[in-house]
């Protein structure tokens, strides 16, 4: 019984952390549309965007995780990001992380789901 339990429990997990990656994504292609309005119609929906990104956080807060973009910082391999187009570069190119396509997941224990990034080269920043 106890076995079913911790699955379940899995599960409902696993649902949630599909679910809010889904979300995660969503907002960031509907701050790509926002960027392509007028800026004075485009704010009072970048703070409906904000607001559902905060409900976000502040639920997954509860169950002790937590949304981690990397967009801006150097790259480093030892970030837990998979860079899509690393074979682009050399070994001694310098790199930023351009673009998170997927975020990293942190969970109370360290990393629950690693995420996925587009590199760009530092002189083309």
């Amino acid at each position: 019984m106890q076995s079913n339990a911790n699955e379940s429990a899995n599960d409902l997990r696993q649902a949630l952390i599909e679910i809010v990656i889904e979300s995660w994504r969503l907002a960031k292609l509907f701050h790509r549309v926002l960027n392509k309005l007028d800026a004075t119609e485009a704010n009072r929906y970048f703070n409906q965007v904000r607001y559902f990104q905060k409900r976000i956080d502040d639920t997954l807060a509860l169950t002790g995780l937590r949304l981690v973009s990397l967009e801006g910082h150097r790259y480093d391999p030892g970030m837990a990001v998979t860079p899509l187009n690393i074979a682009d570069f050399g070994p001694d190119d310098i790199l930023f992380v351009e673009q998170m396509m997927e975020p990293i997941l942190m969970g109370e224990d360290g990393i629950v789901k690693s995420g996925t990034a587009l590199l760009k080269q530092a002189d083309q920043i």
